[in-house]
């Protein structure tokens, strides 16, 4: 089994950021899922493999200040897609995991790619699953050779929603101002 994961998250508004902050998260978490791909996609082949590309709930809806993030995130999942399909002749499962909020320290590291510690977790407790019960659920996934894992319960809702019932979505992050997290301070 292969975990591609490769991730920080570059947020604001766009007239915010510069084309450097979207190369600079594409390079990370495009670039870096795809050179795991690349590094071993031979041994993957020969044992008939499982391959766990990380995406993220981003990958499926896209909320305000956050498209350099969301726009990888959708470019990993359609990477995960097209390779689904085309790696299946040879025996490769591939599984995209699509993380709701996850215990990790993405949320507190800036657009710069810097682990700010001093940072405080802008996610209440409550939506933000334990690593073990995340990790055991990407395994069952991926041991079953699904074809894609939503994590989390809100996860799970979100991009529910974002399938069948799009307008519902757009109308709740416009009505109720839903915008991705503030970049952690740089101190």
């Amino acid at each position: 089994m292969v975990i591609a994961n490769a991730g920080f998250g570059v947020v604001g508004p766009v007239e915010h950021l510069g084309l450097d902050d979207y190369r600079r998260q594409f390079e990370t978490n495009v670039y870096g899922v795809l050179r795991t791909v690349h590094a071993t996609l031979a041994d993957l082949k020969a044992s008939r493999g499982r391959l766990a590309i990380i995406g993220s709930v981003s990958g499926h809806i896209a909320t305000p200040g956050s498209s350099p993030y969301a726009m990888s995130k959708f470019a990993v999942r359609a990477l995960a897609e097209a390779l689904g399909h085309e790696l299946v002749p040879a025996g490769v499962a591939v599984t995209l995991v699509s993380p709701g909020f996850v215990a990790s320290e993405i949320r507190r590291v800036d657009n710069a790619g810097v682990f700010r510690a001093d940072s405080p977790e802008p996610i209440p407790a409550w939506l933000v699953a334990p690593v073990e019960r995340a990790a055991r659920t990407i395994v069952r996934a991926v041991a079953r050779r699904r074809r894609e894992i939503v994590v989390t319960g809100h996860g799970k809702v979100a991009v529910w929603l974002q399938r069948h019932v799009p307008c519902l979505v757009a109308g709740g992050i416009r009505k109720f101002g839903v915008r991705s997290r503030a970049e952690p301070a740089r101190r």
